[in-house]
């Protein structure tokens, strides 16, 4: 496999893809809680929620137009105290890993996050043993902020939830224009 990819905002074309990316990841790996591996027709539903929010939804691919992973951010929880902070998802084809095209997908995502007007990005980090995950997040910049002990319990084991984060753009070092909000869930008349 080429180490050719590039990046863009995905697409519904690319749903059979992103599911059988996640499938696997469900079915063999520790980073999604998930026990049963959702359809076709529920990873659209959930894109298109996504998109219907405004959240960054990208697809990286080869030069064949094949998927080789993707990445997502989303609301963290839907109550408006929480508004400018998302929450990154990054799963990758293993093919693709080793490539740099994790570490492409959530620098794009960081950087969309930014424009898009947010302040801090989650990682929610399914397995303390996901040392992959875990370094790819410090690369990007995130820093370690606590891990939540036998938080799920997959293949028979309890699973760790280690919990990483960045701040986005100017962060904390100002209050927002809640005017200027990217997203769309619950903001009160008055935020402040």
């Amino acid at each position: 496999m080429s180490g050719a990819y590039v990046l863009r905002p995905a697409n519904s074309d690319d749903m059979a893809a992103i599911t059988a990316i996640y499938e696997r990841e469900v079915l063999t790996g520790t980073a999604t809680y998930e026990l049963i591996p959702p359809g076709e027709a529920e990873m659209t539903r959930r894109f298109e929620e996504m998109r219907g929010k405004r959240y960054p939804y990208l697809v990286a691919e080869d030069e064949h137009g094949r998927v080789l992973g993707y990445a997502y951010a989303g609301g963290y929880r839907a109550r408006p105290a929480y508004n400018w902070l998302v929450e990154d998802s990054i799963y990758l084809d293993p093919a693709a890993r080793g490539r740099g095209v994790g570490t492409a997908l959530l620098t794009r995502l960081v950087e969309e996050c930014e424009r898009l007007g947010f302040r801090q990005m989650l990682a929610v980090i399914g397995d303390s043993a996901n040392h992959g995950s875990i370094g790819l997040h410090r690369k990007a910049g995130f820093a370690m902020i606590g891990t939540m002990p036998a938080t799920g319990l997959k293949f028979g084991r309890w699973i760790d939830t280690v919990l990483m984060q960045r701040p986005l753009g100017e962060g904390a070092d100002s209050i927002p224009d809640k005017a200027a909000y990217p997203g769309d869930f619950g903001a009160p008349a008055v935020l402040f």
